[in-house]
């Protein structure tokens, strides 16, 4: 089978002073996902590769770089899903750890939980060696300084350059058939502290299914929740009917991956009344997005090998 990969660096108000940034970042992390994918790896090893990137990069909100919670301290939420056994392994609300994705894949592979949280989820990275930092070396001081604004001057997105509500995300198909799906945040500015978004639950934020494809979501987390964003990209992979609308307007045909992630977004907009995007791979490896903010930070790998991204 054909590998195929799709990230996505969150769905915001990117301003152009963050756009190179912004594609830099997805460059780099389409780079390292495809090595793996394209030298026969794994799926799993793929997603991991590329989310690191992104977690690694000031220009996310996920790991170094992410947003402050009212307290001043990062939390952060991640999700790894295994698309044949329908298995996750997802953490939350973790201060201490460096690459939240390398203790979701933990939870993952070395637990029979599939979600662990706070100072449970650090013990268990502790005793599974996963990389753990003090959580200073998390901040980021543009985010230090536009927390403090915000106490000033009560919250406000422009103390953020727009970047209210980022989160990174991969899918990847590999040679031999399997479909892992990823999502990482370090959550909203100001959320009280424990707060958890849409990222890490499975359904909401991420979901693998290798009988129809992989999802990762990101945008206003509370309304990605309320209409369980990721299942319903799934379960509209396997239903034709959401390419009737585009037929009966006679416009140019679009494939099912393309019209099931435009359908999610209206439903995000019409049903939850807030913003946000998604990618996705069907089952055959066929990619899609779509976000109804100004802007996603987004790539995909080619048929002949080339990146896509955008913005």
């Amino acid at each position: 089978m054909k590998p195929s990969l799709i990230i996505h660096g969150g769905a915001w108000d990117i301003p152009e002073e963050a756009v190179e940034d912004c594609r830099d970042g997805i460059r780099r992390a389409l780079e390292e996902g495809w090595k793996v994918l394209k030298s026969g790896g794994a799926a799993i090893d793929a997603v991991q590769a590329a989310i690191m990137v992104l977690e690694d990069a000031p220009a996310f909100d996920a790991g170094y770089g992410s947003h402050l919670n009212l307290d001043g301290h990062v939390q952060l939420d991640a999700i790894i899903m295994d698309g044949a056994s329908l298995k996750a392994g997802a953490i939350a609300a973790v201060e201490h750890i460096k690459n939240p994705i390398l203790l979701a894949r933990a939870v993952l592979e070395k637990s029979e939980h599939m979600m662990l949280v706070g100072a449970g989820a650090e013990k268990f990275a502790e005793e599974h060696g996963v990389p753990m930092c003090s959580a200073e070396t998390l901040i980021h001081e543009r985010e230090r300084a536009a927390w403090s604004r915000c106490r000033e001057d009560s919250h406000a997105a422009e103390h953020h350059l727009g970047h209210e509500s980022g989160t990174v995300g991969a899918v990847a198909l590999d040679t031999q058939g399997s479909l892992f799906a990823a999502t990482s945040t370090g959550g909203t500015c100001c959320k009280l502290p424990g707060r958890v978004g849409d990222s890490p639950l499975i359904g909401c934020g991420c979901y693998a299914d290798a009988e129809a494809g992989g999802v990762s979501c990101t945008g206003h987390g509370e309304g990605i929740m309320k209409i369980v964003m990721a299942k319903l990209a799934i379960d509209l992979l396997h239903d034709h009917r959401v390419l009737i609308p585009h037929r009966e307007k006679n416009e140019q045909p679009l494939s099912l991956p393309q019209a099931v992630a435009d359908a999610c977004v209206r439903k995000l907009a019409l049903r939850a009344h807030t913003t946000g995007g998604l990618i996705l791979l069907d089952h055959e490896g066929n990619p899609a997005a779509a976000f109804n903010t100004p802007r996603m930070a987004y790539g995909y790998v080619e048929p002949g090998g080339g990146f896509r991204i955008a913005p």
